[in-house]
């Protein structure tokens, strides 16, 4: 999987990177609500455990994160292209 990404990377490089990136918060943002709405947070501490929580389980989730991210960059790029008005990337040989 290591070398699935680095290729990924190499291929597209920054949208790779975003795409992870907003899986990640997307991840965490939902785990944070999952939590909270399990009890209620009345001070500072019962919210940094909500949040210690929720990076936990988002940190459990990377290998599905990071095999997300293999599939759903290359989708990404094609409609980031299209919607700049780009010509197709010819997709890489394996």
């Amino acid at each position: 999987m290591r070398d699935k990404l680095k290729a990924l990377l190499e291929n597209y490089g920054g949208v790779a990177l975003g795409t992870y990136l907003v899986l990640w918060l997307a991840v965490l943002a939902g785990f944070a609500i999952a939590i909270a709405a399990g009890f209620r947070a009345q001070s500072a501490e019962s919210s940094a455990g909500v949040l210690l929580g929720a990076y936990l389980a988002t940190k459990v989730t990377q290998p599905l994160r990071i095999a997300a991210t293999l599939v759903l960059t290359p989708v990404v790029a094609a409609v980031l292209r299209r919607f700049r008005g780009a010509p197709p990337k010819p997709e890489p040989e394996p």
